[in-house]
């Protein structure tokens, strides 16, 4: 397992590499340059100032010169400096990242610790009255927007009720609270951001198991069990779960790099200052190093996840081995 681990490892950087030039390709390829949106409001600004400008940067060098530079700063974990405030661009991703880890780990916690009982219990009761009223439950978590959502939830609790904040993340004397009422005052800002970002997953994932684990008690050695007078619930949660929970794991996997992509329409009704947001804005104003930044991070934890994904294989399929 650990050589195969290491040779996993080893071959996420050939990997990491051509997805970081495709998109450094992709995003120079958009109209325009970082440059143009800083003279845009100066009409006297002349040919050989965008020139010098853009020579202080290093946008008048062809396009492999600039990628090789930009490898040359990854490799010492730099990401550069931001064309819109000149700041480090991993100062800036480090003050948005905690919320956004904070929300999409309290969600995927949520998703996963409830999603898993329902669709057991969805599989093993299958018909029931707690089945169909699941199966209208996934269906409206499906088909309900997370903007017209998050509005609805608003609207009733924050503005008709009054008993939970619709905006921020933390009240405006924050400063001066206590450690813990500074805690429990965040926390009371993301019930709302939290069950909007939940709902969807919920019901997603739910499905997933539900669907898993009726293949899994339709097998012969469930069937097996059961003929040998096995207790149902040691031959559901000790024969079947582990079996049915490989679909899961995939998608907890696949669900890594979510932890700190965000969500823009989130943050943006909720007033966030998350990584959605930011990612979004950097397009907008051509931030070429913060997208990168953002880029690279979200496909290493991507083929971070999958290995992640292919190790908990083994521990829940003992089945399932990978050659030296």
């Amino acid at each position: 397992m650990l050589i195969y681990i290491i040779r996993r490892i080893l071959h996420i950087i050939p990997i990491l590499l051509g997805i970081t030039i495709i998109s450094f390709m992709v995003i120079h390829l958009a109209p325009g340059k970082p440059t143009d949106l800083m003279l845009q409001l100066n009409p006297r600004v002349d040919f050989e100032a965008r020139e010098k400008l853009n020579k202080i940067y290093g946008l008048d060098k062809p396009l492999h010169i600039q990628y090789l530079n930009w490898v040359k700063k990854l490799v010492r974990f730099d990401f550069g400096r931001s064309f819109v405030d000149n700041r480090p661009v991993m100062k800036k991703i480090l003050e948005r990242l905690p919320i956004t880890i904070l929300i999409n780990t309290l969600a995927m916690i949520m998703i996963f610790l409830f999603s898993i009982p329902i669709g057991i219990k969805s599989a093993v009761r299958r018909g029931s009255f707690f089945d169909k009223s699941t199966t209208v439950f996934v269906f409206l978590g499906f088909a309900a927007p997370s903007f017209w959502l998050g509005l609805i939830l608003m609207s009733f609790f924050g503005v008709r009720l009054g008993i939970l904040p619709v905006s921020g993340i933390a009240s405006l004397d924050f400063e001066n609270y206590t450690l813990f009422k500074k805690i429990i005052d965040v926390l009371y800002h993301l019930i709302l951001p939290v069950t909007v970002a939940s709902i969807g997953g919920l019901a997603g994932i739910s499905r997933y198991m539900r669907q898993s684990m009726l293949n899994t008690i339709s097998q012969d050695y469930i069937r097996t069990a059961r003929a040998k007078g096995l207790p149902e619930k040691t031959v559901i949660y000790k024969h079947a779960l582990r079996n049915a929970l490989l679909p899961i794991i995939t998608i907890l996997g696949l669900s890594i790099p979510a932890l700190i992509s965000g969500s823009v329409i989130l943050e943006t009704i909720f007033s966030i200052p998350g990584m959605g947001r930011l990612m979004v804005e950097s397009v907008f104003t051509r931030d070429y190093n913060v997208v990168m930044a953002g880029l690279f991070i979200s496909a290493l934890l991507t083929l971070l996840g999958n290995l992640i994904a292919d190790i908990a294989y083994v521990y829940a399929d003992p089945r399932i081995r990978y050659k030296k």
